[in-house]
């Protein structure tokens, strides 16, 4: 089956899994958004404990969904993962050190002799909220902003110097940050991340008071979200995209790029409406009918929208990490993939995505059997 694709075929297969595995990122980031929630629906200590295990059930599959687009990508389109692991570093070290903080605040926030204080442990994983959302969608972000740095694969056969990628800023990608459509996107991300939360809390807790702040709150980050959502998608669909000719593979500056690309890839079109129609009915049915169901209805939008916009930056002869420094640098999926024979090979062991899937799916239904309540938290030895 894979070993008859054709090169670009095998190379738009991995942007379509890469892609997949970006939008199931974004959904799982729930997590990190019910810990920015924790002061603000609970109110006394139980309350904070009970959301911190509601979440905590679940943390670990958003760090190993992201350790898998992480290798994955490195695998499918190491050049990309050169350039900008190795040149926006500084953005890269602070999104995994909050990583970091989180991991270790759920293995200690309750251990006895916790010299730090829960409190301390509960600011680790408010940091981990803030950092890891915003930051991630500002990198998402310079799919469609761009980003300074300069590629020359001839630097290879240097051999006091074989730096192939060189970033041209010394900030390091802090500087994405100050781009107002980069920071749209990560705060959309951000105030998803808290729906998305306190969604997965009305299904997911049983406690009166925790799911009413919780409906009230949904209110306000959703409208939140939607300012900075539609200002992103208002800022990219009326800007100059980096296109690149399919005939030469020079890079250039097109008007409405983005624009043209939804329009011409119609099917992805009617996936970003549907994934937007998705999460504003499950916030709907949470905000409005407090209902369980629509952590699944915005979740699935979730992936759908995020999915649709990550087809927009690679298809269509479009660079998707372009570089503004100098326009032939820019990355496309052409460019930065590994050799045919290693992304066949990957490919047939990507079919084991739907076992791992599926394995996430059984233990998730595992884990939320029934709602959490105060009561399981005092019984169980292992909680966070």
């Amino acid at each position: 089956m894979f070993n008859n694709l054709s090169y670009p075929e095998l190379q738009a297969y991995w942007w379509i899994i890469i892609s997949l595995l970006a939008s199931v990122l974004v959904f799982m980031m729930f997590v990190q958004g019910g810990q920015t929630l924790l002061w603000q629906l609970g109110k006394t200590k139980k309350e904070r404990s009970l959301i911190t295990n509601s979440i905590g059930r679940k943390w670990d599959i958003t760090f190993t969904v992201l350790v898998t687009f992480g290798g994955v990508f490195f695998a499918s389109f190491p050049l990309f993962y050169s350039t900008s692991f190795g040149g926006a570093y500084w953005v890269w070290i602070l999104i995994l050190f909050s990583f970091i903080i989180q991991a270790v605040s759920y293995e200690y926030r309750t251990k006895a002799n916790n010299f730090l204080g829960a409190k301390t442990y509960e600011t680790f994983l408010l940091i981990n909220g803030i950092l890891a959302t915003v930051l991630i969608g500002v990198v998402v972000g310079t799919f469609f902003t761009g980003s300074e740095f300069s590629v020359n694969k001839l630097n290879i056969t240097h051999v006091s110097d074989p730096v192939i990628s060189r970033w041209q800023t010394v900030t390091h990608g802090l500087e994405a940050v100050l781009n107002i459509t980069n920071l749209a996107l990560g705060l959309a991300v951000f105030f998803l991340a808290r729906v998305l939360a306190m969604l997965y809390f009305i299904n997911n807790i049983d406690h009166a008071e925790i799911l009413k702040r919780s409906a009230k709150q949904l209110k306000l980050c959703s409208v939140a979200f939607l300012v900075f959502f539609l200002l992103f998608v208002g800022l990219v669909l009326t800007k100059d995209g980096f296109a690149v000719n399919p005939d030469t593979r020079v890079v250039f500056m097109e008007p409405y790029k983005y624009l043209h690309n939804l329009i011409e890839m119609p099917v992805v079109l009617i996936l970003l409406l549907i994934g937007v129609v998705d999460v504003l009915y499950g916030i709907f049915l949470g905000a409005f009918k407090t209902s369980g169901k629509g952590i699944w209805f915005a979740g699935a939008g979730t992936i759908i929208t995020v999915f649709s916009l990550l087809m927009l930056a690679g298809f269509n002869n479009t660079a998707f990490y372009p570089s503004t420094y100098d326009l032939q640098s820019s990355l496309t999926i052409h460019n930065t993939s590994s050799s045919k024979y290693t992304l066949t090979a990957m490919s047939w062991v990507s079919l084991l995505v739907p076992v791992v899937i599926a394995y996430i799916w059984i233990t998730w239904k595992a884990m939320s059997k029934r709602k959490v309540s105060e009561e399981d938290i005092e019984n169980d030895t292992m909680a966070y």
